[in-house]
């Protein structure tokens, strides 16, 4: 058994977390009182997605739920709402998300110049169209159908606590600092798996829901990044590079699971809820 400790939603991609009481887990990803995971996205003028790697202030841009709005804030700005209501009015951009071009909707210039200011350069805010699909690929799934919005990949990653607990192990020996677990932004934690178990799970299932890993979560500089401040520090990579170097991801460094929705779209898991574990081999 396996034990969920901690349930986080990014409304905007790459910008601060909200960490939920429960969510619901959709073929897209988690999504929580009305608000998906990775629905927004700042992009440059011409449609690129930023992340903390160009502009490491988007750490410092939180947001909360506030009735039909959610409340995007950042020091020094005042409070932005952006309705949950999609606007159908609102202007197309086709932005660039690694390999895939997506048709969004542009939030218009006030929300624009508001991010400007907040991360300290150029950029516009989008949204992800609800008539819009963005399937993932399905060389990891085994030809399962899967879809995502703005995340990277794929729409969940899953991240065991005793992983980070061994990686802060190993940084304390090396005489630096430990990191919380929002450095690596995962959606889903859970507790009572052996450090990097997760890499060897076949299912978590619970009440009619069952969530598959399939793919290794490749580690960029992001976790170099306070993101209470903003600043970046010493990068656990270094750390990570010497036992974490994955071959099936051609010596990439790994932490995580992205993870389909492969049975029970839509059913709503809690913090503190208990989910069985089937492994791989």
């Amino acid at each position: 058994m396996a034990t969920v400790t901690e349930l986080v939603i990014y409304p905007i991609k790459s910008c601060g977390g909200i960490s939920v009481p429960e969510a619901q887990f959709g073929i897209s990803g988690l999504q929580a009182n009305g608000v998906h995971d990775r629905e927004w996205m700042l992009v440059t003028r011409e449609g690129l997605f930023l992340t903390q790697r160009e502009y490491p202030r988007m750490a410092l841009v939180t947001s909360r739920i506030d009735g039909d709005a959610i409340e995007v804030a950042a020091p020094g700005m005042p409070p932005l709402r952006l309705p949950l209501a999609h606007d159908p009015a609102a202007s197309n951009l086709t932005v660039q998300i690694w390999d895939h071009s997506v048709i969004a909707a542009d939030c218009g210039d006030a929300a624009a110049a508001w991010f400007s200011d907040a991360v300290q350069g150029p950029c516009r805010l989008v949204r992800f169209r609800p008539d819009v699909h963005r399937p993932t690929s399905t060389k990891w799934t085994g030809g399962a159908p899967a879809e995502t919005r703005f995340a990277d990949g794929y729409p969940i990653l899953v991240i065991g606590q005793a992983s980070l607990d061994d990686l802060n192990a190993k940084l304390k020996i090396a005489g630096r600092n430990p990191l919380p677990m929002n450095r690596f932004r995962p959606n889903l934690v859970v507790d009572g798996l052996e450090a990097f178990e997760e890499d060897y799970i076949e299912s978590f299932s619970a009440e009619g829901l069952a969530l598959r890993p399939v793919k290794p979560c490749a580690r960029c500089p992001i976790p170099a990044i306070d993101q209470a401040t903003g600043i970046p520090g010493p990068d656990p990579l270094d750390i990570l590079q010497t036992y974490r170097a994955n071959p099936r991801m051609e010596g990439a460094v790994c932490m995580g699971m992205n993870a389909i929705v492969s049975e029970g779209e839509g059913a709503t898991l809690h913090v503190g809820q208990d989910l069985e574990v089937s492994l791989a081999f």
